[in-house]
């Protein structure tokens, strides 16, 4: 292994230390509280290990990776914003957050023939590859989309159960993309959540059930 590759695989073992690091943050917060909670850490970990992990896509040249995280970035702001951390932040990093992305996407444009190129004819990653790992990205980031909505409509951020069962079911699709394609980061990074996914199913399901039983 080149000392060039050897970089790209710190920045994904970092981004995916982030990422740890938030699911046992909001696991021994919530084992604590005997409920599922969402703390602003999670969040705030989210943000740093999703900026880190696009990147060791697109040096990765694997528009699967990135795929995900940019459908994912703009939930964990809308999070931020609704643990008022958001607000706290300087003026001048808001920008720089909002805007990076969009800047991304338009460099991609900007060279779209040779994105296609890079990404899409990549000899490492036969298209049938590209599409079931992107198809296990699509499912991932689905619970993001779902936990914004389920957020959104009862006006607080918060991790509900069909959370934690999207992120079973995309989690095995990524560690399957990750063995085929000898991908470390990925086969570690989610093999970590599998079980955090799993008790906090069980943490939230006996917390409805004491509920249930106090009504």
């Amino acid at each position: 292994m080149g000392s060039g590759s050897l970089f790209i695989f710190v920045i994904g073992f970092l981004a995916q230390a982030f990422f740890s690091a938030r699911i046992l943050c909001q696991w021994i917060l919530s084992e604590r509280a005997k409920q599922v909670v969402s703390p602003a850490i999670f969040w705030i970990l989210s943000i740093a290990g999703s900026y880190l992990l696009c990147l060791y896509g697109w040096l990765r040249n694997d528009f699967a990776i990135i795929l995900g995280q940019f459908i994912s970035y703009y939930i964990y702001l809308w999070n931020l914003k609704e643990k008022g951390i958001w607000n706290k932040i300087p003026m001048l990093l808001k920008a720089f957050l909002i805007l990076t992305p969009i800047a991304a996407g338009g460099f991609a444009l900007n060279d779209l023939p040779n994105f296609i190129n890079s990404f899409f004819h990549n000899e490492d990653v036969p298209l049938w590859l590209l599409i079931f790992g992107s198809a296990g990205q699509i499912v991932f980031t689905l619970r993001f989309i779902y936990q914004w909505y389920y957020s959104y409509r009862h006006s607080e951020s918060l991790l509900p159960a069909g959370f934690w069962i999207i992120s079973l079911a995309g989690s095995f699709i990524i560690i399957a993309y990750g063995v085929i394609r000898l991908d470390p980061v990925l086969i570690l990074g989610q093999s970590v959540g599998f079980l955090a996914y799993s008790r906090n199913l069980i943490i939230g399901y006996r917390h409805s059930k004491t509920l249930k039983n106090e009504e």
